[in-house]
């Protein structure tokens, strides 16, 4: 795998909530996920909930308020994908994740694809204003349980995706034409069961790249990928990129 890695022209990764768990931020699904934890928790993920209900978006500003984002740092793989980037082989980095710390880390802004948006950003669903996250948060601090977009009034949501919401046009777009030509895609972290997402492999098998699977637990994808590794990505991430650097 370090031989492909140190040979491959043109790489897409594709991340998922495995590469944060190690900053300190849990996935959904997993062990010790948020919904595997608390299945009522995707209730507060569902985006037709969170427009009918106001006691939803209450509850789901709280959870912004807390979330772990706001102090996590990058880790070994997230700082391995941006050394990787160095070489000249890096395409891409697909994300699901919404935390931003590909970029802390130090990914050109311009190679990420935030598939599943940013819980970076607060944007208002009836006008579309957008703006930074901490500008909105101090509100909740100071007893707003349920803001409203300074614009319009409008009901106001995180920049991410929901379920039952749709993927932006142009960010699925970017994606296939970033893993249109890729002789290595790596899937990092991800439980490869979210789509359109997931499809993305699809799209590469198809193509005739090489899959390659990073992550703790099995995947759809395992019997049509060229490799399967199990170990901690902070680890082995650092190990392959490492062997494919020129000394």
């Amino acid at each position: 795998m370090a031989r492909w890695f140190a040979e491959a022209e043109a790489v897409v990764v594709l991340t998922g909530a495995g590469i944060s768990t190690e900053s300190g931020i849990p996935d959904f699904r997993g062990p010790q996920g948020v919904w595997t934890k608390n299945p009522a928790a995707q209730f507060m993920f569902t985006y037709q909930n969170y427009l009918a209900d106001p006691e939803v978006r209450k509850q789901a500003w709280q959870a912004r308020l807390a979330s772990p984002v706001w102090t996590a740092e990058p880790n070994a793989g997230h700082r391995a994908l941006a050394d990787y980037e160095r070489t000249g082989r890096l395409r891409a980095v697909l994300t699901q994740n919404i935390d931003g710390l590909h970029q802390a880390a130090g990914s050109s802004p311009e190679l990420v694809v935030e598939l599943h948006g940013t819980a970076r950003e607060v944007v208002c669903l009836d006008c579309g204003d957008q703006n930074p996250m901490p500008g909105t948060l101090p509100r909740i601090e100071a007893g707003e349980e349920d803001p409203a977009c300074l614009e319009c009034g409008g009901i106001l949501k995180s920049a991410t995706i929901s379920f039952g919401q749709e993927l932006l046009p142009e960010v699925i777009e970017a994606a296939v034409a970033a893993t249109r030509g890729a002789d290595l895609f790596v899937a990092i972290g991800t439980s490869l069961g979210v789509y359109p997402a997931a499809g993305l492999c699809d799209y590469a098998i198809a193509h005739g790249t090489r899959l390659v699977v990073l992550n703790a637990e099995p995947t759809p994808y395992d019997e049509d990928a060229s490799a399967v590794l199990r170990q901690p990505i902070g680890e082995v991430l650092p190990r392959l990129v490492q062997a494919a650097s020129p000394v």
